[in-house]
């Protein structure tokens, strides 16, 4: 399995990070079961495009960015990818303040101190921690969300009416309905994944000997890299998707169910883990969301980093020292400063994550249409083109978020 776990599993988990874990329990707070159905469905959706976006470094040895740049028009990356760094620096600040305000919950100290010691922390670890090292330790802290699994089989539950639920799509034409649903959406089929998987593919054909820089040539590739990299994308997917669905049954069945319909406090989201850790239910809910922030939080300010340096040619690479790629490294400092900043404007945290998870899917639109576009040209993938199951579920999740994004403008 060792030899599995790569770039998709930690994309997976880094999928599950605060923006995730508070719009997932929005969604079942605020509607109980009735948006269950949105993680299956959307399961084969974001494994589509995440494997992708895996094929895509794989075969080109360069980021998204990168092959924007080559093989498209120059101002469709200039608009990606400033709607990227947008998106990205309002979903770090989302994280750090919600982070923040858990640690105030058990530690009683403000988090106007913990908001930058954490920024601080994050930013030292990033620059002088190799990820892949840093990565392996935190996907540990992330095991505490499988409370949220526990805890759904310790409450009563309406398992046939789960089960329907999960089968059975639900849409109210309610703006704070599709909001959330927006939001759903954005915070699991997130451009920032896109952006951080293609150039995690090449960090991880330089470890191998097959690339000796990111851009610098275009690597040999045999079927049975593809199919490792598939098999790594599908486990990190349905990790993903399973942490997901039991945050959403844990909130409906402690929070919807007994009248707390909006959450406004970290405090809050983390009763709903009283059934399985009592007293410790506080501490058990930071330790999934700090854990998660402080693995979320990199790849985002990450994300930013690469697409910026194939976009101005500067050095790139995680696996590089600082003094090696100084641009790449200054811009992950600046980006997760820039998200500290977001913390002092004293929005809710909980509704934070929430609204960094709808830009992110208003974002991801234009740049899943680039996605399928570069993944289906034969200049590009050469024989690794899209298969025609990849193009109906890339061009499905492009009409269903698009749709949803478009009924969020209109609706009252």
């Amino acid at each position: 399995m060792g030899r599995v776990v790569g770039p998709g599993v930690v994309t997976g988990s880094s999928d599950d990070d605060p923006s995730g874990i508070g719009t997932y329990s929005v969604a079942g707070a605020s509607f109980g079961l009735r948006q269950l159905w949105l993680a299956p469905y959307q399961l084969p959706l974001m494994i589509a495009l995440q494997e992708m976006c895996g094929r895509l470094g794989l075969v080109t040895g360069r980021g998204l960015a990168g092959n924007i740049k080559k093989f498209l028009p120059i101002h469709f990356l200039y608009i990606i990818v400033g709607l990227l760094v947008f998106a990205n620096v309002l979903n770090i600040g989302a994280d750090i303040s919600v982070m923040a305000a858990s640690l105030e919950m058990v530690t009683h100290i403000n988090s106007l101190i913990w908001a930058p010691l954490l920024t601080i922390f994050i930013i030292l670890l990033e620059v002088f921690v190799t990820y892949k090292k840093y990565a392996g330790i935190l996907k540990w802290t992330t095991l505490s969300l499988f409370a949220y699994v526990i805890t759904a089989f310790l409450v009563p539950q309406d398992w046939r009416h789960i089960i329907i639920s999960s089968i059975k799509p639900t849409l109210v034409f309610d703006r704070t309905f599709i909001l959330t649903v927006v939001g759903f959406l954005g915070t699991t089929i997130s451009p920032y994944l896109f952006f951080w998987q293609t150039s995690e593919e090449n960090e991880e054909e330089k470890d191998s000997g097959k690339l000796s820089d990111i851009g610098s040539a275009r690597p040999y590739i045999t079927r049975k890299d593809i199919k490792r990299m598939r098999l790594d994308t599908i486990i990190g997917m349905i990790l993903s998707q399973v942490i997901c669905f039991f945050i959403i049954v844990t909130c409906a069945s402690t929070l919807n169910a007994h009248g707390v319909t909006d959450i406004s406090s970290a405090q809050e989201a983390a009763s709903a883990l009283v059934p399985f850790a009592g007293n410790w239910a506080g501490l058990l809910f930071v330790l999934g969301i700090v854990g998660s922030g402080l693995l979320g939080v990199p790849v985002l300010a990450g994300a930013v980093a690469y697409a910026l340096s194939e976009t101005f040619g500067w050095k790139e690479g995680l696996s590089k020292k600082f003094k090696e790629a100084k641009a790449f490294y200054i811009t992950i400092i600046v980006a997760t400063f820039l998200g500290l900043l977001f913390h002092y404007l004293h929005i809710n945290p909980i509704k934070a994550l929430l609204y960094a998870a709808v830009v992110n899917g208003v974002v991801a639109v234009p740049v899943i249409a680039l996605i399928i576009s570069l993944t289906s040209n034969k200049k590009v993938m050469g024989k690794y083109t899209n298969t025609i199951w990849s193009n109906v579920f890339g061009w499905a999740a492009f009409i269903i978020m698009l749709g949803a994004v478009g009924i969020l403008i209109f609706v009252n």
